[in-house]
């Protein structure tokens, strides 16, 4: 008796590999070796950069704080000290937000620190 290959799962997994790979130039989306390598770290890369964003995004806002800290007079490690000592309990996405977009509020907020 010849052997079974399962040939409907094969073609599920390399269908998936091909449909992620759409748009990848020349054999990265035509040529399944070659699509798989790009897919795989493409993913990678997805998983990385997810964590990576996070850490972007509080460097962001630090700056944007910092700024706005110190257009009051204040540098930023006194300015969220402060805030811990007063019981303020404001991330620093909202914090960065006030400071851009709210700066009166963002100077109230640093006058009650003071």
């Amino acid at each position: 008796m010849p052997r079974s290959r399962n040939r409907v799962a094969s073609r599920k997994r390399r269908k998936k590999y091909m449909k992620a790979a759409r748009g990848y130039f020349g054999a990265r989306s035509k040529v399944y070796t070659v699509a798989k390598n790009a897919v795989e770290r493409a993913w990678q890369y997805a998983y990385r950069d997810r964590r990576v964003k996070k850490r972007m995004f509080r460097r962001l806002w630090i700056t944007r704080i910092n700024a706005g800290a110190r257009a009051e007079g204040m540098k930023y490690s006194t300015f969220i000290h402060g805030l811990k000592e007063n019981n303020i309990e404001l991330n620093r996405k909202a914090l960065a937000d006030l400071a851009m977009n709210h700066p009166d509020v963002f100077k109230g907020i640093v006058d009650k620190v003071k």
